[in-house]
Parts: C-alpha cells; sequence; structure tokens
C-alpha cells in the first residue's frame, strides 16, 4: 500500500505521502499483497468516518492481515490497525490521522474494487 501519492500509474500504485520508507522496489509487491487479501478475504467494508474504516474479513485470514498490517505500519506509521476477532469473522479496523484521509479514500476505493463490494457504507 505503501507509496508516493503523486505516483499514479497503470499499476494502481497511487496511496500514500513521499513519508513512506518502503523501498520503490517493494511497494508494487505490498501492493499486490494487499490486493491478494482484499479479493480473497474482505467480505464486507465500512466508513466509520473520513479517518476509520471497518473491514470484516473471514477469519483464517486474521493472521495474514495482521502481519501486513504489522509490515504496513512499519514504513507508514501514521496507518493504525485493530483486530476483533468475531466468531468465523474478524472485523479490521483501519485509521488514519484527519491529514491522510485521501489515502483512506484510495485504500477504500481499492478495496471494494478487489472485493467485488459496493463502495463502504458510512457509518
Amino acid at each position: 500500500m505503501c507509496t508516493s501519492a503523486s505516483n499514479t500509474s497503470a499499476a494502481g500504485l497511487n496511496w500514500v505521502p513521499a513519508s513512506c520508507t518502503l523501498p520503490t522496489v517493494e511497494q508494487p509487491i505490498r501492493v499486490a499483497e494487499f490486493d491478494d487479501l482484499f479479493t480473497a478475504s474482505v467480505q464486507g467494508a465500512e466508513r466509520i468516518d473520513a479517518t476509520t474504516l471497518r473491514l470484516t474479513l473471514a477469519a483464517a485470514a486474521e493472521a495474514r492481515a495482521r502481519d501486513l498490517a504489522g509490515r504496513e505500519s512499519s514504513c507508514c506509521s501514521f496507518f493504525g490497525f485493530d483486530f476483533i476477532p468475531a466468531g468465523d469473522v474478524v472485523e479490521m479496523t483501519v485509521t488514519v490521522p484527519a491529514a491522510h484521509a485521501a489515502v483512506l479514500d484510495a485504500l477504500a476505493a481499492r478495496i471494494t474494487a478487489a472485493a467485488g463490494l459496493g463502495a463502504p457504507v458510512a457509518g
């Protein structure tokens, strides 16, 4: 997910400010990892507010989602990720500071496209 906001390309790498510390060569790999997670595991998305997005994932994807979230937080420290297991699903909440709300907008759009969902329902 971590790539320069000014880097819009056919690969869809238009995520995060230049403050991201993930090496450029690794950015497409990370985006692909998240896309695969979104496609395979996201069952629902709810936009709580401008800075909060809640995803419902298949419970089997929790370890993978936590791993990706941890790696993402290490290069883009403004992201917050929380997980709440709930039976056969896990809720993954993604938060950003108000200054990065546009990043969350782009992430929500990518998730809904990858998972085949409509726009995240406003909470």
